[in-house]
């Protein structure tokens, strides 16, 4: 499993520094789990296959997970319940683990949890 996991916050109608301010929000409560750190993405190519998400590292966050498959259920499952705290609002979340790709959005919370467990699955048995 890689290291490294990166987020990418969309919402619509959202400019760069407002969503800079989302990933703001998100990191702090992330750093509060045990990971090795999260950092702000510099702006730069966008990422392999990417559409929706061309533009900027604009909310976009490094996470250092170091290699536990205990920190990457903990870091999704957190991006997923701060997801689902956007009521009313059009989110998206989009999660990088290597060449794996987890999109969170506006979904039931039983679905997205199934998202998270397929994708947490994934990455643990198939060494990311």
């Amino acid at each position: 499993m890689t290291d490294e996991l990166r987020l990418y916050l969309r919402e619509d109608g959202a400019d760069t520094e407002y969503l800079n301010s989302l990933a703001g929000y998100l990191r702090q409560e992330l750093l509060q789990l045990d990971v090795a750190d999260v950092t702000p993405l510099s702006t730069g190519a966008a990422p392999q296959g990417a559409r929706a998400f061309d533009a900027a590292a604009a909310g976009g966050l490094l996470v250092s997970l170091g290699q536990s498959a205990v920190m990457l259920q903990s870091v999704v499952s957190a991006v997923s319940q701060w997801l689902s705290r956007s009521r009313g609002v059009s989110r998206t979340v989009r999660v990088e683990l290597g060449d794996d790709v987890l999109e969170l959005s506006d979904v039931s919370a039983a679905d997205r949890e199934r998202l998270v467990e397929l994708f947490v699955s994934r990455n643990v048995s198939t060494g990311g």
